[in-house]
């Protein structure tokens, strides 16, 4: 999915200096952003707050929208480089198309993996027919340097691992989470997993401590570690935990997000993960006039054009404002 602000504003990210090193609770809101015509979505990171947790870089969440009576997600081609995302789905379904030719479906709780590497572009819509409802959340994983130029390619898993304990299931979307590990690439250490959580459920989740997290609250009503968070929240966590209290006052379901703090500095502009504003700069001009991102065939309708680059050179911010 495409980060469609016009007004992308470039920040430098990542490295270790603002890692909360003990457990934390630090509510984070989100920003009200639209995306294309018809969806509108919370984006929860990069916050004011808060930038990175480990290697995820950025979390929308939107829905759910009763699309019934309109397009649904209408997203342009676009490109990416040097990081992945990842779709994931409550409700509804994703057409995803892009310049490696994949064209893939993708429902609710299956995995939809695209690394743009060096270069790719893609577009993503509600196909037609598409289901009442739409309901998911988009994130980014921001590739180490080592392999931040690997092939593009998209990967789908619709046969995820999970974890159970009584009134909870937590289905491992990338990396490993209590030995249960993702079919899906991933460089590095990370983990994001789905939990549902049956009304009145008392569960503590096993964690890394070596591992900073968040959760992401996608409906219901949850307390994690005694604090309620809200659908189309975030509670960041820090690092230093072995494991998650969690309890249910509703059916409820949240994203957990975790990985050991990414140490590298990275640039973040628009839909570009890269080390220096030059590098930036090429690639925007890259997309511009039709070289190295590919073609994505089949979607009806134009690219996105890149918005306009900052006059100002980037400044450092760090992993947080």
């Amino acid at each position: 999915m495409s980060n469609l602000d016009r007004q992308a504003v470039p920040s430098l990210c990542g490295g270790r200096g603002f890692v909360v090193a003990e457990p934390v609770r630090e509510l984070l809101s989100p920003r009200r952003v639209r995306l294309g015509e018809s969806t509108e979505v919370r984006r929860l990171l990069p916050n004011l707050g808060r930038r990175m947790v480990g290697a995820w870089a950025f979390v929308d969440h939107y829905g759910p929208d009763d699309i019934a009576d309109g397009p649904g997600m209408q997203v342009p081609s676009h490109p990416h480089i040097g990081l992945q995302t990842v779709s994931w789905l409550h409700e509804g379904e994703v057409l995803h198309r892009d310049s490696t030719g994949s064209l893939q479906t993708i429902r609710p709780r299956e995995l939809g993996l695209m690394t743009s590497g060096r270069a790719i572009s893609h577009s993503e819509e509600s196909p037609r027919p598409h289901a009442r409802y739409l309901h998911g959340a988009q994130l980014w994983v921001a590739l180490p340097d080592s392999h931040r130029h690997v092939d593009p390619h998209f990967e789908h898993h619709a046969d995820l691992p999970h974890v159970t304990a009584p009134g909870l299931t937590a289905t491992v979307v990338l990396g490993t989470l209590d030995g249960a590990t993702s079919p899906g690439t991933t460089y590095t250490p990370l983990v994001g997993a789905d939990l549902t959580l049956a009304r009145g459920a008392e569960a503590r989740l096993p964690l890394d401590p070596d591992f900073e997290y968040a959760v992401l609250a996608m409906s219901g009503e949850t307390h994690v570690d005694g604090v309620p968070v809200l659908p189309g929240s975030m509670l960041y966590l820090g690092c230093g935990r072995t494991e998650l209290p969690l309890r249910a006052g509703s059916d409820a379901s949240l994203m957990l997000l975790g990985g050991e703090p990414f140490a590298e500095e990275i640039i973040m502009w628009w839909n570009f993960v890269g080390r220096t504003q030059q590098e930036i700069e090429q690639a925007r001009s890259d997309w511009m006039t039709g070289t190295r991102f590919g073609r994505v065939e089949g979607y009806d309708g134009g690219r996105l054009p890149a918005p306009e680059l900052p006059p100002v050179a980037l400044k450092p911010r760090g992993r947080v404002r």
